[in-house]
């Protein structure tokens, strides 16, 4: 299929398009005007389906979609829908002075999430500034809408868990507060630099790359101690002020802790959690009663780009993310697993119900050419089938490559 092709829409689920929509009813909410609600979900409404009209492509439509909660208004739209939402008068305003947060003023779009949009914002006086990181002044506004939230998405539960997760290598959480729209505000130092964009400039040296390493692993032994699942580590989650500052762990926003009312009970955990080719395989078999480890992969999986593949992944989920396509890419690097390799899936509830083509596996020298013989030997007891096996946080802090 041709992604110019009129078939493309159908590509975008009912849920993806409510969430364009609740994203842009926020930049609605938060403009000067303060219109009310109702009228920021027909205008959101209305938009998202001219947006949708006027895309040739997917790609186009989700252009046209961060351009517009960029600049407010700033994108020309005409049409019928638009006329019906009475929205004539107002698309092309612009606020080149920002918008105003609560007790935030001049506040800029900065990103978006699935369930959120980020703004950055200069701090106020009253918020904490004992941290080293927020001496720059500015602070990150995190708006989200959490009747609009599906598990295991919940904003406020993950300032909850920010609270027991503080930490020299957790990204604080400064304040909470409600916002008009029934939208709850989570308020962090402003980090403007993710270890994904590091990736994608170019090699990071090794040392750079251990140190990064170390300051996750630091993180994830503090909130495993607590009982704390993260089950959403990737590059774009590991933070810093500067390209060569500390790191820090952010978004929690899908963490599990055993002790919030919140979380499911610790043998029925959601599956669907993590980022596609971050995904360790026993979600895709159906174990629900996964723990800490999940997070070990997930990170062996970051490693494995910090210290040979940079941009590109460990494994592909391909184009669509789907989880076939993630145990084939697994499968035909580490070789198709059998209940020897991996006897703890014999309990899993999806395993042995299809039959897969045996692959061997690779040696680590071919799936990781670039990374020295002790990155290797890290990740590969990091990332492998047996969850059991893998090292947890601090005794991969102990391991030889990261003392060197």
């Amino acid at each position: 299929m041709s992604p110019g092709t009129p078939d493309w829409r159908s590509s975008i689920s009912f849920s993806e398009r409510l969430q364009v929509i609740l994203r842009l009813q926020i930049a609605y909410q938060l403009n000067k005007r303060r219109n009310a609600s109702v009228d920021a979900q027909a205008r959101a409404k209305a938009v998202e389906s001219e947006l949708f009209k006027s895309a040739t492509t997917r790609d186009l439509y989700e252009s046209f979609v961060k351009n517009h909660i960029r600049n407010l208004e700033s994108i020309p739209v005409a049409g019928q829908a638009l006329e019906d939402a009475d929205l004539s008068d107002d698309v092309d305003q612009m606020l080149s002075q920002g918008v105003t947060i609560g007790e935030y003023v001049n506040a800029h779009h900065f990103k978006d999430g699935h369930f959120s949009t980020i703004y950055k914002a200069k701090s106020l006086k009253h918020c904490p500034s004992r941290d080293q990181v927020w001496k720059g002044g500015l602070v990150a506004l995190k708006v989200t809408q959490p009747s609009a939230m599906s598990p295991p998405h919940d904003s406020k539960r993950e300032a909850r868990l920010l609270a027991v997760a503080a930490s020299t290598y957790v990204v604080p959480l400064f304040e909470t507060f409600a916002a008009p729209g029934a939208q709850f505000v989570l308020v962090f130092p402003f980090l403007p630099v993710d270890l994904d964009e590091l990736l994608r400039r170019g090699h990071i040296p090794e040392a750079r790359g251990k140190a990064i390493m170390k300051d996750v692993l630091s993180a994830l032994v503090h909130i495993h101690g607590k009982g704390m699942i993260h089950r959403d580590i990737k590059p774009s989650n590991i933070l810093f002020q500067r390209s060569n500052n500390q790191a820090w762990l952010a978004d929690f926003g899908i963490a599990w802790w055993r002790d919030d009312p919140a979380s499911e009970s610790s043998d029925r955990k959601i599956l669907d959690v993590g980022t596609t080719c971050y995904r360790p395989p026993e979600l895709m078999f159906g174990n629900e009663r996964y723990g800490p480890s999940l997070d070990m992969w997930a990170l062996g999986c970051v490693a494995a780009q910090l210290f040979s593949l940079g941009s590109h992944t460990l494994f592909d989920s391909g184009e669509l993310g789907s989880d076939l396509a993630l145990i084939k890419s697994i499968f035909e690097t580490l070789g198709t697993p059998n209940l020897k390799v991996w006897p703890e899936a014999a309990k899993y509830p999806d395993w042995g119900k299809m039959a897969f083509k045996e692959y061997p596996a690779k040696p680590w020298s071919e799936i990781l050419p670039s990374a020295s013989t002790d990155a290797r030997d890290l990740i590969s007891q990091l990332v492998c089938y047996e969850s059991r096996s893998r090292l947890i946080a601090a005794k991969a802090l102990e391991h030889p490559f990261l003392k060197m």
